[in-house]
């Protein structure tokens, strides 16, 4: 049953996009480790700008 319920959890954060930030920071740790990390808030301020800017990714329809 743990298992089952962890695969439900992994499975939602990725469909909503929850583990992108978690992504982000492990990505940044790694390649940059005296980098500032953004907060989560700050973090999807930046994913939301980004794909309200590309007129390809369909976020928005006007």
């Amino acid at each position: 049953m743990a298992r089952w319920a962890r695969g439900v959890r992994w499975y939602v954060r990725e469909l909503t996009g929850e583990s992108a930030y978690d992504r982000y920071v492990e990505h940044l740790r790694q390649h940059d480790p005296d980098a500032p990390v953004p907060t989560r808030a700050e973090f999807e301020r930046r994913r939301t700008d980004a794909r309200e800017a590309d007129p390809r990714s369909g976020f928005r329809c006007c």
